[in-house]
């Protein structure tokens, strides 16, 4: 999650859907933020507390808890943007980012579908802890009620032109985005990673995504 409350903007940063190269293209309007240095102090204060004073929103919080945690007026006045992904795309690209940087977590399955069989089977305990993209993206971007609580659903498959779109919402130039964390080990397009039941799979589990977003296995 990305504050700015000069530019008067929140960034949801929902993981592996762009959100690196979009924090690093909005990086350099910290510096120019007046606000910036004291955030800097209490995010370092948070720190050496062991985060228990509350004074820094997590990479990867939900829009709710900025909700929560900001005054009112300052969240209503928010330009609250995120960037969301197919969620059959979004489990292969995760597969590859745990196979590549975190093996561990693969739970010895070294191949996508027993991997991901084993990832969202719920009588796995911890499942948080393989990786976030096992959550809904859904619920980074609604309240307790089930509103949607941002102002504007980037989409990963249309990233660099919905980032310019985002930017004139804030009222910058449209910023060049850095290609961060660039995956080099997928060599086939998501659909090939799949069977019909893994496909459906994914449908069930990730079922208010879809609906709430819109995707689908096959894209239009």
């Amino acid at each position: 999650m990305l504050l700015s409350p000069k530019y008067r903007f929140l960034f949801v940063h929902i993981a592996k859907t762009g959100g690196t190269s979009v924090r690093a293209a909005l990086e350099g309007l910290r510096w120019r933020d007046p606000w910036y240095w004291s955030m800097f102090l209490c995010s370092r204060l948070s720190h050496l507390s062991g985060h228990r004073i509350a004074t820094k929103l997590p990479r990867h919080a939900k829009a709710i808890a900025a909700q929560e945690m900001l005054p009112k007026e300052v969240f209503d006045g928010l330009f609250k943007f995120a960037f969301v992904r197919n969620p059959w795309d979004l489990q292969v690209s995760s597969f590859h980012h745990i196979r590549r940087e975190r093996p561990q977590y693969l739970g010895g399955h070294t191949e996508f579908e027993p991997f991901l069989r084993w990832k969202l089977d719920p009588e796995r305990p911890y499942q948080y802890h393989v990786d976030t993209s096992i959550e809904l993206q859904s619920d980074y971007l609604i309240d307790l009620h089930g509103a949607v609580i941002v102002d504007f659903i980037g989409r990963y498959e249309r990233l660099h032109e919905d980032f310019a779109l985002a930017c004139e919402r804030i009222g910058i130039p449209a910023l060049a985005l850095p290609h961060a964390r660039k995956a080099t080990d997928r060599s086939k397009d998501y659909r090939g990673y799949y069977t019909d039941a893994t496909a459906e799979l994914v449908a069930r589990h990730f079922a208010a995504d879809i609906a709430l977003l819109g995707y689908r296995f096959e894209p239009d």
